[in-house]
This record gives structure tokens, sequence and C-alpha cells, in this order.
């Protein structure tokens, strides 16, 4: 197991030096640069670019460029924003934790869901409420995030006035309310957002439930049980649904990057000042220190996610560490 996760791991740090220096390469290729890609840029003059260029390092030949930055990142700096004027760890930590909460919350939400109701239409398939319900959610994954999250808008905020349209918080509620009240308010706006994102991801995990839990159903421990007359909710809670979880949980850390793509959408769709958002303003003014460093933290957090789904799936069912012990041996 050891030699697993090293291996992993290396291939993850890889995989993150490829993503970093290729978005790094092609924001520099895209046309225009850092002084001007933004209102400011633009009222430059061109004696005044050219020195902004020259404290950036843009005047240097590409490689050299890349190959500097490369070597900022494996000493762990990440560079400065040109468009924010700060170190880029500074304006990234400002946003992160409201990526956090939405990803988070979409993740716990669409698990729940896929779960509970792929388990449900695998181990009762004749119900008709819970083909109802399976049904539903594979349509909202035929729908595009930006569209379900629209419709979402429209009837939920605009129209019943039961949500709040967009953004993090109330500012009345931010500046002037208490802890409770705060963490309630931010909750309340992220239930739209949240829903659009988690509509979209379960139902993958449906299908996924259901198979594993009609094929653990059909092995023989599980028959055996119900042979010497255990009841059926017993049956399925202790003998079918740990084991038939596992590739659910495996599925989550494949999701990840979809999770990344789909939460820039969202986020832009619902003024959410999260990761997406920032990653959408940095490619806009061209900033491409931010936006190499966005793209580490989201292909640090895909890599770390993954190898953390694999290691409670394989904890979830002993099968899975048997045929990776073989594979090794």
């Amino acid at each position: 197991m050891r030699v697993s996760i090293i291996r992993r791991l290396s291939r993850s740090v890889l995989v993150v030096l490829l993503a970093t220096t290729a978005s790094f390469a092609l924001l520099r290729l895209a046309p225009g640069d850092a002084t001007t890609g933004s209102v400011e840029g633009r009222g430059r003059t061109a004696s005044e670019r050219a020195v902004l260029a020259q404290q950036l390092g843009l005047q240097q030949p590409l490689p050299v460029q890349l190959a500097r930055y490369v070597g900022d990142v494996l000493r762990g700096r990440l560079g400065v924003s040109s468009s924010e004027g700060r170190p880029v760890i500074d304006v990234m930590g400002d946003a992160l934790p409201a990526t956090v909460l939405l990803s988070g919350t979409a993740l716990l939400l669409a698990a729940l869901l896929g779960v509970s109701v792929g388990t449900l239409h695998g181990w009762r398939p004749e119900s008709r409420g819970v083909r109802l319900a399976a049904t539903a959610l594979t349509a909202g994954y035929a729908v595009p995030e930006v569209v379900l999250g629209t419709a979402l808008l429209a009837v939920f905020a605009l129209h019943a006035g039961l949500f709040p349209a967009g953004g993090l918080d109330d500012p009345l509620v931010a500046l002037t309310g208490s802890a409770m009240a705060r963490w309630r308010d931010r909750g309340w706006h992220v239930v739209l957002p949240a829903s659009a994102l988690a509509l979209s991801w379960s139902a993958v995990i449906v299908r996924q439930q259901r198979q594993a839990v009609r094929a653990t159903a059909g092995e023989p421990h599980v028959q055996a049980a119900q042979a010497r007359g255990v009841t059926p909710l017993r049956l399925l809670l202790q003998h079918v649904l740990r084991p038939s979880m596992a590739g659910s949980v495996a599925l989550l850390g494949t999701m990840l990057p979809v999770v990344a793509g789909g939460t820039i959408v969202v986020e832009t769709l619902f003024s959410w000042p999260g990761m997406g958002s920032l990653l959408v303003r940095a490619v806009t003014l061209r900033d491409a220190p931010l936006v190499a460093g966005i793209v580490i933290l989201v292909s640090a957090a895909v890599a770390a996610g993954s190898l953390l789904t694999e290691l409670l799936a394989s904890r979830l069912d002993p099968r899975l560490r048997t045929a990776a012990d073989v594979r090794r041996s």
C-alpha cells in the first residue's frame, strides 16, 4: 500500500507540473498581456506599458519566463498577481473558502442523493416513487449546469423569492449580524448554486450505486444471510450497502475535475466570489501567475481527492485491497 501511495503521489506531482507549465505558456502565447488586459492597462501610454512589461519580465523569451516561473514554484513561490498587485497565495486565500463551501456542500448533497436513490433503486426496482426520483435526477444530469442554474434562479429566486439571487452573503448581515446569523445567511445563499451542481452530479452516482447494489445482492454471502432469515432492512444495511458504496466513493474521486469545471460556470452565474470567478477574471486580465497558481491548487486538490477516495474505497470493500495486493505481487 505504501509503494502504491508513493507511486500515485509521484504521478500527481508530475501532472500538477505539466498542467501549470501548459497554463502559464498558453496564457503567455495568447493575444494581449497583463499590461493591456484591464481597463487600467488599456489607459496606459506605450512607455508606461513598456516599463510595466519590464517589471513583469514580459520582454524576456517565453522559455526564460517559463523556466523562471517553474523554478519559483519548485521553491514554493507562486509570484505576484499582475492584476491585483498582491502575492498570488494571498489572492487565492481570499477566494478559496467560498469555493470550499460551495463544492463541499454540492458534493455532500450529490453523494446523499446519489447513494440513497441508487441504493433504493437497486434494492427495490419495482418502486414507482424511486423510479421517478431516479428519472428526475437523470434528467438533471442531461441539462448543463448553466441551464439548470438559470432555471433555479428564475423559479426560486426571481419568481418565488425564496432564496437570494447570488453572492456569498448579505452585506448588512455580514457587517452587523451575529456569528450564527452570518452562518445562517451564508447557508441560505449556498442552497441554489450547490443544488445546481448536485443535481447534475448525482445521476452518475445513482447509476453506479444501483448497479453495485444489484451485483452485491446476488453474491453468495448475501444469499446465505437471506437464507438464515435475516430481515431485508438488516440485510441491506449490514451485507449490501457498505461493499456497494466502494464504487460510488471511487466515482466521487474521478468526478473532481468535473466539479472544478462546474464550479467555474456556477460561480460566474451566481456571482459567487470563489476560485472559479477568480480564474475567469485572471484569464480576462491575462494574469498568468494567478492563473497558474489556481491551476496548481485545483490540480493538487484533484490529485489528493482521487487518492483519498481510492483509499476510502479500499476500506469500504476489502476485496479491492486483495486485488491490489495480487497485482503488486
